[in-house]
């Protein structure tokens, strides 16, 4: 099914390409480096005619360079790998408002800004990632659980720096307030196996190596390494298991990446139609089947792979409240020695 529709997908492009207008261009500035963005911006300029100028870097760097250009920047979207650089720009007012008809009304309340400044694309689900045959799931039902004195030694995490630690101990601040916080990240480091290291691919493999028992990944990295074409990769994913934290209460936290109109762009019709491209349910289901991401509208189909993990209860948080507390999370973690 999720071949044929993929087929269509692309047929449709090459069928409308010689009818649409040619020499318009759009200008994106992204912190997503996936070849599932790329071919679908192809397939975006095939269908449209308008063609997509793609300058990659990570999200800070795009953002300072969006701030030096000033006036002159030709960036007309902003596109990152998680919202808290959208919520920067556009404190810092280099967002326009986003429509509501072509953009905003496409997406789920929780997934975009309140003021309407950007938007939600994808989402992925930051779940606990364990060895089956040394954990019980039972016992890491929750974040929380990973602070268990009965973890001692057995728990691995990438470092604070990784702003997808970041985001989850803010939504702990704001949920537990911050002396509850400050007490969960001193167990876990009483509990780590050896010092904050690595990404999120580098705790699954530590795990599968027997160095830990317990870590903290997002799902669409377990997907990307049972679909790697590294059989080393494919035999550590398919080693683990996977728990979605906190189906009791809150729900399991998740990193929603998004985009923003600049508020200088040079060509913000193509810009829009670009966006509201993006979220058409095709394409969400494009990136999702491709990159194990989860879509942030409600009638994209899942891929196999994230069906058999099965639905979950996702946590509703402010994502503007959340980014926040970004610092405050920085401060905690630092303070209780989560380096």
């Amino acid at each position: 099914m999720k071949l044929k529709r993929a087929f269509v997908f692309w047929m449709s492009g090459l069928l409308l390409a010689a009818c649409e207008p040619k020499g318009e261009v759009v200008n994106v500035y992204s912190g997503r480096h996936y070849a599932t963005d790329e071919a679908l911006f192809a397939q975006f300029t095939r269908e449209t005619g308008i063609r997509v100028n793609l300058v990659k870097a990570d999200s800070d760097q795009l953002l300072n360079r969006i701030e030096v250009e000033g006036t002159n920047s030709p960036a007309d979207l902003f596109i990152t790998a998680d919202v808290s650089r959208l919520s920067r720009a556009a404190a810092s007012g280099l967002l326009a408002p986003l429509p509501e008809e072509e953009v905003l009304s496409k997406v789920p309340a929780v997934y975009r800004d309140t003021e309407g400044f950007w938007t939600g694309l994808t989402m992925r689900a930051r779940v606990i990632v364990y060895a089956p045959d040394r954990i019980n799931p039972e016992a890491i039902a929750t974040y929380e659980d990973l602070a268990k004195a009965e973890l001692g030694g057995r728990l691995i995490m990438r470092s604070i720096q990784s702003h997808y630690n970041q985001s989850l101990l803010a939504s702990m601040l704001l949920y537990q307030g911050e002396e509850a916080a400050m007490a969960w990240v001193r167990g876990i480091v009483a509990n780590f196996a050896r010092e904050p290291q690595g990404n999120d691919r580098d705790q699954m493999k530590a795990i599968a190596s027997g160095l830990a028992d317990v870590s903290v990944v997002n799902t669409y990295y377990l997907g990307q390494m049972l679909s790697s074409a590294n059989e080393e990769e494919q035999k550590v994913a398919a080693s683990l298991r996977i728990v979605f934290p906190n189906q009791a209460d809150r729900g399991t936290h998740v990193n929603v990446s998004g985009a923003g109109l600049l508020r200088n762009a040079p060509n913000r019709t193509q810009a829009i139609r670009l966006l509201s491209y993006l979220l058409e349910r095709r394409s969400q289901e494009f990136l999702s089947a491709g990159n194990y991401e989860y879509p942030v509208i409600a009638e994209a189909e899942w891929p196999e792979l994230l069906q058999q993990w099965g639905m979950f209860r996702a946590d509703t948080i402010n994502l503007n409240r959340l980014n926040d507390q970004l610092d405050r999370a920085l401060v905690v973690a630092r303070t209780a020695g989560w380096k």
